[in-house]
Order: structure tokens, then sequence, then C-alpha cells
């Protein structure tokens, strides 16, 4: 006969220790993208390429993260959270490495098709693990999580190229990263299993016992449970479940617009590209390395101010903000180089507009997309559901990162970033037709009003 788990001394301390220990997986992502951004005019000068091969050593990583999402969610759903977790982490060390010692650009692309394979698992688990494990009155503080570890992994990675560029040292700066991988996966062995996961299975014991730990109130782990159980008796799935069922249709096609939205801000730009668009301002590499620096603690800090408010504001008052900020920041950015850098005041101001932008996004659309992708899916349905929209960031960031220098090259700096500025407006206007406001409403309450046919726009609040 079973023991009855008693309930943890301090359950919502361990719901936010499982959580960030969980929102780690985003430091993988960050530090992808800051090694990349600092090591690639070494890796042009050391291999003597041209910025079309750069532009594609830059984003094949984000085609085998399309992929790796893809596969993600057919792992998720038959292995588990935990273990796609565990075999993200484990790949992430061991394309690392072979970056770093990658002997040529065709070994270089391979590797880092590999490393984005490893990404691409995690970002499709991390963030549909904790908004699973999380009480829905911080699950938005808690998935933002996710990403301002993302942004830390990317200052950290900024950090350690500014240290590596005295040097040029590349393949320490990417190889390096490596050593956060390995720390990562073993820490994921103390994680438990999502209940809801668990509940899928047939394993009701043990996602009682996680629940009683994460929720600590044995009457609110009975309402959680009998609101899964009653999610689980619909008998669509996945992709059967998108043929037959219009309502689930909308909101995977929700999430596939919300991350389009997010990667076309032009944030990732500024992340892969940070060094070559400081130089167009005039700065010297050194100095280009540790304004990049400065970029990558602007973001981690404005993070703070999304973990601080998603749950008190809510999530589109926020966006709105965010898509405002966004298209000034880069409008100005775009006008001062249409209208030329000249001295030292125009070179900061310059730099500060590009601060405003990132501020604009690290508090709005880089932690809220991720929170509501995994909030509008059904439990029938959310990994295949997951699975689409994080493969649509993967390839519009593809397309983002094949193409930024191109851009430039051909219609300029100042239209580049006027592009992306008009674009945040188009943003602003999609929030007000198609985006729920989901603060503190319980993944089954909204899963209901979608399933009832009400409008995207109200399936929340």
């Amino acid at each position: 006969m079973n023991t009855p788990v008693q309930p943890a001394a301090h359950p919502k301390a361990t719901a936010i220790f499982v959580c960030s220990l969980g929102a780690l997986a985003g430091l993988m992502f960050g530090l992808d993208i800051g090694v990349i951004s600092g090591a690639q005019q070494f890796i042009q000068k050391d291999f003597g390429i041209s910025d079309s091969v750069l532009e594609h050593i830059v984003s094949w990583m984000m085609l085998g993260a399309a992929a790796g999402a893809v596969g993600a969610g057919w792992m998720s759903a038959a292995l588990g959270r935990k273990k796609s977790l565990l075999f993200g982490s484990l790949l992430f060390a061991v394309a690392s490495v072979w970056c770093g010692m990658a002997p040529d650009v065709a070994n270089l692309l391979i590797a880092r098709l590999v490393l984005g394979v490893s990404i691409g698992v995690l970002s499709f688990t991390a963030p549909m693990y904790l908004a699973e494990i999380a009480p829905e009155n911080v699950r938005g503080a808690m998935v933002s999580l996710y990403q301002l570890m993302i942004t830390i992994g990317i200052v950290l990675a900024y950090l350690s190229n500014a240290a590596f560029s005295y040097t040029g040292n590349w393949r320490w700066m990417l190889g390096i990263i490596a050593i956060p991988g390995i720390l990562f996966f073993f820490g994921v062995f103390v994680l438990p299993d999502s209940p809801r996961w668990l509940m899928m299975r047939g394993r009701k014991e043990e996602a009682t016992r996680v629940l009683l730990k994460l929720r600590g109130n044995p009457e609110q782990v009975k309402k959680e449970e009998a609101d899964i159980a009653e999610q689980l008796k619909i008998p669509q799935r996945g992709w059967h479940m998108f043929l037959e069922n219009k309502n689930f249709r909308r909101s995977v096609g929700l999430g596939v617009v919300l991350q389009i939205v997010q990667q076309l801000t032009g944030m990732n730009v500024v992340m892969y590209y940070a060094p070559r668009i400081f130089q167009g301002m005039g700065y010297n590499t050194e100095s280009q390395l540790w304004f990049t620096v400065i970029v990558g603690l602007t973001n981690v800090l404005a993070t703070f101010i999304a973990i601080g408010l998603v749950d008190r504001w809510g999530r589109k008052p926020i966006l709105y903000t965010g898509f405002v900020v966004m298209a000034l920041g880069l409008g100005i950015v775009g006008t001062m180089m249409h209208l030329g850098i000249h001295g030292h005041g125009e070179q900061i101001f310059t730099v500060a507009m590009l601060l405003m932008f990132i501020v604009g996004f690290a508090m709005s659309a880089g932690p809220l997309i991720w929170i509501l992708c995994s909030e509008v899916q059904p439990i029938k349905g959310r990994d295949f559901g997951i699975a689409c929209s994080t493969f649509t960031n993967w390839i519009a960031n593809f397309v983002v990162g094949a193409t930024f220098l191109t851009l430039l090259n051909s219609i300029g700096d100042a239209a580049t970033f006027w592009l992306y500025g008009s674009l945040n407006v188009v943003f602003l206007l999609i929030t007000i037709w198609l985006v729920p406001e989901t603060k503190g409403v319980t993944l089954e309450q909204i899963e209901h009003k979608l399933m009832e046919g009400k409008k995207l726009r109200d399936i929340g609040r």
C-alpha cells in the first residue's frame, strides 16, 4: 500500500526553485546568440569568407533549431519534458565543442546545424514545461524566467567575447559554452516530470506527488487534477486534432503569428549583428564588443520589468507599450543613420535609441510571446501546437539572420531600420485584434473558451 505523500513545507519556494532551474534551458539559447555575434568577424577573417557565407554560418543554427523543435514535439510527448531537456542539454555541449574545433567552414556549418537541433529541443520544451509546472497566479513570471535566462546567456557570452577579442580566439568563444551545457544536464536530474504529462501517460499517483510538492494545498491539487482529467477526455490529439478541430487550428495559427511577430521585431538582428551595427556608427572593434556587452546588460535588466509586471498589468498592456517603444527606437536609429552620425554626441544618442528599442523588446515581446504560445494551446494538442509555433520561430529567425547583411548592403542601414520599425507598428495592431489577455486565467479556462468558439482575443479574461 502506497504511503500518502505529504505536501512540501514550502510549496511556493519549491515551485519557484523548479521553475528557475527549468528556465536555465534559455541560457543555452542566449549563449549561442551571444558567442556568434562576437566571433563572426574573427571567423570571417580567419577563413577569408564573404558576408554571404557568414550569414549562412549565423543562420544555419536556426535551420537546425527548426528541425529540433519539430522532433521535440514527438519527444516531449513520448518521453516526457524532463528527458527532452536532458537530451537537448547533452547535445548542446557536444555541438559546442565541435564548433570550437571545426577545421573548416563545412565542419563549422554542420556543427552549427547540430547545435541548432539542441536549441530547438530546449526552446520547445522549456516554456511548455514551465507553463505546466507553475501555479497560474505566477505563471507569467515563471515563464518569463526562460526569456531572462536567454538574456543572461547573451550577456555572459558578450563578456566572454570581449575578453577573447584581444587575442581574436573565436574557437574558445564558441567552445567554452559547452561548460554550462554540461552543468545544466546534471541539474535537470533533480527536476520532477510535468504533472500534466504524467496524467497523460496514466501515472496519476506520480502526478499527485508532484502537485503536492508544488502546490501544497490538497484541495487545490484535487481541483487541478480534476481539470486536467476533464481535458484528457477529449479524444482528439496532435495532427488529427488539427485536422478535425477548427478551434485548435485557430490556437495553432495564433501561436504561429505570434512567433513571426517576435522574430520580425528586429531584436535578433541586433543580437546577432550588434558589432556590425556599432561599426556602422563609427566605433572600432574593441568598442563594438564592449558596447555589445551594454546591449546584453540592458536586455537582462529590462526583462525584470516583464517579470515584475506581467502578472499585475497583464499581457496586452505590456505588449502595447513594447511595440510603441520599439517602433520609436528603430525609427530614430534609422533617421540618425540617414542624416549621418558624425560627432561623439550623435553616436551616443543613436546608441541610446538602440538601447531604448532593446528595453521595449525585453519588457514585452521577448518573454510574453513565449508565455502566450504556451498558454493558448489545449492540453491534448499542446505538444503539436507549441511545436508548430516554435518551428515557425526558428524559420523566421533563419530568415532574419540570413538577410540582414544583404539588406544593409542593398537598401542601406537607414532603410533597414525603418523597415523593422514599421513592422512594429503593424504588430501593435495585430495585438489589438488577435491577442487574448490571459493574466490570472487557468490553462483549463483558456481551453474551455477556445473550444466554445469564442474570438481569440476573448479566450482569456
